[in-house]
């Protein structure tokens, strides 16, 4: 089955073509540095992250680019509030980016241009603009005349009339902006500086570049003309998508993209996540309150990336739960000893983490007539995912493997054999690793031996007592953690309806 994508311009599901045939030019959308990554940016970056994998399964050459917005009127009110800089906010959110982006295993992206970095970039598009009768100024700033460009509104579907229409008794006709533009619906390509802010030279006078400006600049920078892939937010198809096009395509006569990609905004408790309703939860509260980080990107890959999706206590725990399943399956050959074994047909697997290789076909075992891995479950991962990166149905291989290891895994512990041939087996196993990491999914394996050796028979049947006590006090949390801790240190636990047996792994 072909890649089929949903395209926001078309509304409609299209077969996936590149401009140059194997190889992806990607561009996201990323943050305003101005504060801690927020629930909405963890779908968004693991979302991408994992299109950007699987189309690297696939066996394309992905270069993904995505950018920091590290000039806004936010960051400098931050800035002011805690008599700082700019650049020093811009740099310290920069930073606990990436810390919480890594606790999230998203990969880095090829390159993160910077705003501040690209202002020739920026003030060249704009100088084009107004050369070619798209731009104008006004008292230092520079407006996009957005009547100008007649394809104005295709990506959102909105019409000018309609948005001036919904616009009548906001407008404030005192505002100086206003009154500087020649349209309502104009925006600023160009702002002259005010007293007291960072600023830049340009030929209309010093100033800074408006926040839409700046992405047409890094795209046409780091990518090209036409890229592949435009993602982001669906909160950002209008106005700054629709501004987008409407700067690059007016400039170059070119589509700026041949696929616009949107992700579903996230709920808290059917509400939306804002500060004011004090549901605001970012990535690293989240996480230091002791949710896994892969139990935070299951949570994500469980529901379409195009739908909204809805954060609570009981979604969170049932993806946890799921990420229990998943993990007994990918500890599975450790904890049978295939730890080195896993390397062979797999172009190698680390002992301690298990991880995957980036790259093409060859790589992950795909089209490789060597391969050790069933191509009956790597063509039904495809089959689904293949449907506009439907995810969701490609976890449903990943739990069918978990949950059959696991069962094999029990039947070995009681009988000392399994019913499934070790070959098999580890084919099946190494066949959940790969796909696995295709979404990003990773389990640690951390077995100390000394760590064993010290726990005596006494003090893990007191642990086993602990966590039966805690499932009797329905505390599934701290059962499960217990389980965990004893499965560190290379205790293996069996329940049945016997009881809890145990063993040295």
């Amino acid at each position: 089955m072909t890649l089929t994508v949903y395209n926001t311009l078309s509304r409609r599901q299209e077969p996936f073509e590149t401009v140059e045939p194997g190889k992806v030019k990607m561009y996201y959308c990323g943050v305003t540095v101005y504060d801690y990554c927020h629930l909405g940016h963890a779908r968004a970056c693991i979302v991408w992250d994992v299109v950007r994998r699987y189309l690297q399964f696939l066996g394309y050459e992905v270069r993904y680019v995505q950018n920091f917005t590290d000039v806004d009127d936010k960051i400098l009110n931050r800035a002011r509030q805690e008599h700082s800089t700019m650049e020093t906010i811009a740099d310290r959110f920069i930073k606990a980016y990436f810390e919480d982006m890594a606790r999230l295993n998203v990969k880095e992206a090829s390159e993160y241009p910077r705003a501040t970095h690209t202002m020739n970039g920026i003030t060249r598009l704009i100088h084009e603009l107004e050369n070619k009768g798209y731009a104008y100024p006004s008292n230092g700033d520079v407006y996009y005349a957005v009547r100008s460009f007649p394809e104005y509104g295709k990506l959102s579907g909105r019409k000018l009339e309609d948005s001036q229409a919904g616009a009548s008794g906001r407008v404030d006709l005192e505002d100086p902006e206003y009154q500087r533009k020649k349209d309502s619906a104009d925006f600023a390509l160009w702002k002259a500086a005010k007293p007291d802010e960072p600023a830049w030279e340009s030929p209309w006078g010093k100033g800074r570049p408006g926040w839409h400006i700046e992405c047409s600049a890094m795209v046409r920078d780091r990518l090209g003309e036409t890229i592949d892939i435009h993602a982001g937010g669906e909160d950002l198809i209008f106005p700054h998508h629709e501004n987008e096009i409407a700067q690059s395509e007016a400039v170059t006569g070119k589509p700026l993209s041949r696929y616009w990609m949107h992700n579903g905004m996230v709920k808290v408790d059917g509400e939306k996540m804002s500060k004011s309703l004090g549901n605001f939860t970012t990535i690293r509260d989240l996480l230091d309150r002791g949710v896994d980080p892969m139990a935070v990107r299951l949570f994500v890959l469980m529901a379409q990336y195009r739908t909204p999706i809805d954060f609570s206590d009981e979604a969170i725990q049932a993806a946890t739960n799921g990420w229990h399943t998943l993990k007994e399956g990918l500890l599975f050959g450790y904890q049978l000893g295939w730890g080195m074994v896993s390397q062979r047909g797999l172009g190698g697997l680390p002992h301690e983490r298990l991880q995957n290789p980036e790259g093409g076909n060859g790589e992950w075992g795909i089209g490789n007539k060597n391969s050790s891995i069933p191509n009956s479950f790597i063509e039904r991962f495809i089959e689904a995912v293949n449907n506009d990166f439907n995810f969701p149905g490609g976890l449903i291989v990943l739990f069918e493997l978990a949950k059959e290891l696991r069962r094999q895994r029990n039947i070995f512990v009681h009988e000392g054999k399994t019913e499934t041939p070790p070959d098999e087996l580890l084919k099946q196993w190494q066949t959940l690793v790969t796909l696995a990491g295709v979404l990003g999914l990773e389990a640690e394996m951390k077995v100390e031996k000394s760590v064993s050796e010290g726990l005596s028979d006494a003090e893990i049947e007191a642990k086993i007592h602990q966590r039966q006590q805690a499932r009797i006090a329905k505390n599934f949390e701290m059962s499960d953690r217990i389980r965990d801790e004893l499965l560190q240190s290379g205790i293996t636990l069996i329940d049945s309806r016997d009881g809890t047996r145990w063993h040295r792994n």
